[in-house]
């Protein structure tokens, strides 16, 4: 059975970020020990394996599923663990130390991810027009502007370097990280709504095409359904990231958009 390891320095990218749960100061007011790496980038780690294992076949169709547990601070060294289970996929985590951050699964079967109807082109709003993240402006079924990235070499290199990847598969005019394409999931939400300190829990991703460099890259999302769970608010996000008219990736995101630490009550939309 195939057992891979994968180790990273830990980088937090998102010091600067609007979202201060990434700031060391409000993530400690919060309960964590500083500020937390994203996990958009703790979900690159956990692709390296899938990627190292089936090349650029599971870039082109390949799925994976991840949940975050703990956060991943800066500096530290991450390890990220795939073995093989009976069915062919990979069961990946990524520890610190004695600390279980991250688990997932990848696969080049059927996805556990249903595939996702096509979502309407929406101008993104002004950013000092973003109405406030609550459970009236995250409808559910509502669509969400579009937001785009230029894949860029040069932004593909910075991206390598940031998220600890050397895989020679992405060198030399080789596709887009996987990890970068969900980085626009996450743009879906904060470009969109006024958020304050946020959390991504987890995403499942499909891969439907590559996508090269130099391509300008849109995600387009829509609200699949927004609930209560253990006193946060959480937002289900499915979304289409797409080089032109060709689907390269399809994710179901989900984040806490009001942690309870800082959300009101709000009992008319009391849930799970």
């Amino acid at each position: 059975m195939v057992a891979l390891q994968h180790h990273v320095a830990a980088f937090n990218t998102a010091k600067a970020s609007e979202n201060l749960i990434h700031d060391d100061a409000t993530a400690r007011r919060f309960g964590f020990t500083g500020g937390l790496v994203p996990g958009v980038e703790v979900y690159a780690y956990m692709t390296h394996p899938a990627a190292r294992h089936w090349g650029r076949a599971w870039l082109e169709s390949g799925w994976l599923s991840a949940r975050f547990i703990k956060p991943v601070y800066d500096g530290e060294r991450a390890e990220i663990t795939a073995d093989e289970a009976e069915d062919g996929t990979l069961a990946i985590t990524v520890r610190v130390g004695d600390r279980l951050c991250a688990t997932g699964n990848a696969g080049m079967t059927e996805a556990p991810l249903a595939p996702i109807a096509d979502i309407a082109a929406v101008p993104l709003p002004a950013a000092d027009d973003r109405s406030p993240a609550s459970f009236d402006s995250l409808v559910a079924d509502s669509v969400l502007g579009e937001v785009s990235f230029d894949a860029s070499p040069a932004a593909l290199a910075a991206y390598h370097q940031a998220v600890g990847e050397d895989l020679s598969l992405y060198g030399d005019g080789g596709p887009v990280h996987p990890g970068l394409l969900l980085r626009l999931a996450n743009a879906a939400l904060k470009d969109n709504v006024r958020l304050g300190p946020w959390i991504h829990v987890g995403s499942q991703a499909r891969h439907r095409a590559l996508a090269a460099p130099g391509a300008r890259l849109t995600g387009r999302a829509r609200v699949a359904r927004t609930y209560r769970h253990k006193g946060h608010g959480f937002v289900d996000l499915d979304v289409i990231v797409a080089d032109g008219a060709t689907r390269v990736m399809e994710a179901r995101h989900v984040a806490i958009f009001a942690p309870r630490q800082v959300s009101q009550p709000e009992a008319a939309h009391s849930g799970a």
